[in-house]
């Protein structure tokens, strides 16, 4: 193949995109570090799932405009750090292409040099041994060897070559990686990406492989979250009688990240969950489905916004908008002024359009966003760049953990001004440390602590400080590690998997141990997390 027309460069990325999917779970397992959340294979799978949906029906001959439709659909369904970047090497990707309808070998090669280029510059501190060392390196190499007779398939060989060898240099280049014994798992996830476009220039073409969707399944067993779902029941007395705590407890059990909002008869429930068909069967037992929702976020599906959700009247002066995963840490960010919550956090990083919607929603002047997660501050930055209403001012606090999001919140004057309000959110990151507790997936040796399978790791900041058997003495000694004599406030959000009755022993020990700190101690119910503590 000599050159790309749009047809054949939709084969090319749709393969791509088809070859990630089949081996996203191998580069999820590349996470350093050794928490139930590496998600940068499902990241940049939903991200190159939405791109191949926007251009899955297109039938231009332009290679330019496929370029374009790829990128905008990367763009809207970016998620996470690894899901951004890869969407701007697109984006970077599809603006070489400008004004080209057949693409040949050396305009293939510039449209990935100027990929590089978009990408670096939309990192702010962009580091090496990551995904854009992998991109940088392998387009350099390409450009160093193209030809202008020289057909595709060789322009991606040359790339395919330098990237892999790339990729086994990254742990020279990011310590962590070399500590923890893995390559880069974003480097490797577009190693797969070029691979898939590398079998489809060939004349093959990959197809998305049930088996991925099974191992997934299998390895997870009930904890598979393979299906979103949402759905409101206006409640019939004359059917049975509906107890929320019980509604509640039943569907917990047969889900994660579990929502139940009443108001007066309407149950409005949101899950995740391997067999919707067994929750929605329970729920009709109450009265009548007024709407039902059902996606599979495996596909690049996202549950669309409720109709009644669309912005009315008059535009508010300000808005706030905060991720979160949970119910009590919702129900805590609506006490603190957060009226927007956007659904997510370690377990399933949102995407740009999702922050789109939500300040389409929020409908005000000036919007702030606390993104809570480190991996979730890009996105939405990003979603910033795609808001297309002027008179929309949208501030990102990059806040990478709850506490930090609260922390900042609780800051907001509405008597001053936008910039003030910035400027000291932004600085109120800065007087709150982060702690967390979870489990871990697997053994390993990081920062000099030796971390075993299913054992409960305690985590300060980026450091895996602790790892013991139980959950609470984890916790106890994590607090050790972040309280200090400046301290002045604890605040402990409980996870699912604690009970009230641990919750108030927990509340107990840290009162007599820390008596002159003042101790918030609510339920969170966000998941995988035992507690996540902040400390001021």
């Amino acid at each position: 193949m000599k050159t790309l027309n749009g047809q054949s460069l939709k084969q090319l990325l749709i393969s791509g995109s088809n070859n990630l999917y089949n081996h996203y779970p191998e580069v999820d397992a590349l996470n350093v570090f050794p928490v139930p959340d590496g998600d940068t294979g499902m990241n940049m799978n939903l991200t190159l799932t939405s791109g191949s949906k926007e251009i899955s029906n297109r039938s231009d001959e332009s290679a330019y405009e496929i370029a374009k439709a790829f990128s905008r659909g990367l763009l809207m369904g970016a998620r996470g750090n690894s899901g951004v970047i890869t969407s701007q090497i697109f984006r970077g990707f599809s603006k070489g292409l400008d004004g080209i309808n057949e693409a040949n070998a050396v305009d293939f090669s510039n449209a990935f040099q100027k990929g590089v280029e978009v990408a670096y510059k939309a990192v702010v501190n962009p580091v090496e041994g990551t995904i854009l060392t992998v991109i940088r390196e392998s387009s350099q190499y390409l450009h160093d060897n193209v030809k202008e007779n020289m057909s595709i398939e060789k322009c991606l060989d040359l790339m395919l070559q330098e990237a892999r060898e790339s990729l086994k240099r990254t742990p020279e280049l990011l310590p962590v990686l070399k500590e923890a014994g893995v390559i880069d798992s974003g480097g490797a996830g577009l190693i797969r990406i070029l691979e898939g476009m590398r079998i489809a220039a060939g004349g093959d073409f990959v197809e998305r492989s049930a088996a991925t969707a099974t191992e997934v399944s299998t390895s997870e067993g009930d904890e598979d979250e393979s299906y979103l779902l949402e759905f409101k029941v206006k409640l019939n007395p004359e059917k049975k009688q509906f107890n929320e705590n019980r509604f509640a407890n039943v569907l917990g059990t047969n889900g994660t990240d579990l929502v139940v909002n009443t108001n007066d008869d309407i149950v409005k429930v949101h899950i995740r969950a391997l067999n919707p068909g067994d929750i929605l069967n329970y729920a009709q037992r109450y009265g009548e489905f007024l709407n039902v929702k059902l996606v599979n976020p495996n596909a690049g599906e996202t549950l669309p916004d409720d109709e009644e959700d669309e912005p009315a009247g008059e535009k508010v002066e300000y808005a706030m908008i905060g991720v979160s995963a949970g119910q009590g840490i919702e129900d805590f960010f609506k006490e603190i002024g957060i009226s927007i919550v956007v659904k997510g956090g370690q377990t399933m990083n949102p995407s740009s359009e999702d922050f789109v919607s939500a300040i389409k929603k929020a409908n005000a002047h000036n919007v702030f966003i606390f993104p809570n997660n480190s991996n979730i501050v890009m996105a939405a930055s990003q979603a910033c760049e795609m808001v297309e209403d002027a008179d929309t001012n949208v501030y990102v606090i990059p806040s990478k953990t709850i506490p930090q999001g609260i922390s900042a919140a609780i800051m907001f004057n509405p008597e001053a001004d936008p910039e003030e309000n910035f400027r000291c959110m932004k600085a109120a990151l800065k007087n709150v440390k982060s702690g967390e507790v979870t489990f871990a997936i697997r053994d390993t040796e990081i920062g000099g602590v030796k971390v075993k399978k299913d054992d409960f790791i305690g985590i300060y900041e980026k450091d895996i400080v602790v790892d013991n058997p139980d959950k609470v003495e984890t916790l106890m000694t994590l607090l050790e590690k972040m309280v200090d004599d400046e301290s002045s406030i604890i605040t402990i959000l409980v996870g699912q998997d604690v009970d009230e009755e641990t919750m108030n022993n927990i509340a107990s020990m840290i009162s007599e141990k820390y008596s002159d700190l003042d101790l918030d101690i609510r339920q969170g119910n966000q998941p995988v997390y035992s507690f996540l503590i902040g400390v001021e």
